[in-house]
């Protein structure tokens, strides 16, 4: 039988330090019936959930992980362990879940098992980016991490540039903040000179960084960019 209980998905910060001014009053107030949750990270999610000041003890919460190592299996195995009729709450390790997360797996098995889903208000730093290129809204992709060996990942560039150019297509991806200087130097030796690139550093922190120009704009000036997440787009 399936639970009767709703999923809601949870966004949190992006940034340190940012509950209060990104997290709307609207999510806090929903969240406070909530006890069970499925996390990517329990330490990080009880940190979250206690900066909320919306509960009396953060120690009556119930955590289960749901990470990259999670499988279909292991999703079923947490839902049943939840009392049937009791809402499930999902939180990534950093802006809203399901979206280059392992969080959709979750969400996958609620539409198979006819639970509802409830997405709720939050920073997403993907649609942020976009919000703030200027390149085009209209038609865009995400494309998750690019290759490590850089060969590949000029490879795989200049492939992403072609389909760019084809559909006037907005292309996006992540990378780990260790290496955001070492994409950027890859992107600038890849690129046409022409095409546009946008880099979105620590979107909503204090040293939020948003800047769009061409390749051969950013290589007359190369900044060194800061370890911070990091979204970069390009439009060809």
């Amino acid at each position: 039988m399936p639970l009767k209980g709703k999923l809601y998905l949870i966004p949190c910060p992006i940034a340190d330090d940012t509950t209060q001014q990104v997290i709307p009053s609207s999510v806090k107030e929903e969240l406070r019936h909530i006890r069970f949750f499925l996390v990517e990270d329990v330490r990080s999610a009880r940190r979250f959930l206690g900066s909320l000041k919306i509960y009396d003890s953060i120690e009556d919460l119930n955590f289960q992980l749901l990470n990259k190592d999670t499988t279909a299996a292991d999703v079923s195995s947490a839902m049943h362990s939840i009392p049937e009729g009791f809402d499930i709450g999902v939180i990534s390790e950093a802006g809203c879940p399901g979206v280059a997360d392992p969080g959709a797996l979750a969400v996958a098995y609620a539409h198979q098992h006819s639970i509802q889903v409830v997405p709720m208000v939050g920073p997403s730093s993907l649609i942020m980016a976009l919000m703030a290129s200027g390149l085009n809204g209209q038609q865009f992709a995400f494309h998750g991490y690019l290759p490590i060996d850089q060969k590949e990942t000029g490879k795989k560039v200049r492939e992403l540039e072609r389909e760019s150019k084809a559909k006037r297509q907005t292309q996006i991806f992540i990378e780990t903040p260790h290496r955001n200087n070492s994409l950027l130097k890859s992107l600038l030796q890849n690129l046409d000179p022409s095409t546009y690139l946008s880099i979105s550093v620590d979107i909503t922190g204090k040293d939020e960084f948003v800047k769009t120009a061409t390749v051969n704009q950013w290589s007359k000036e190369t900044p060194v960019l800061p370890k911070f997440p990091a979204v970069f787009l390009f439009l060809a």
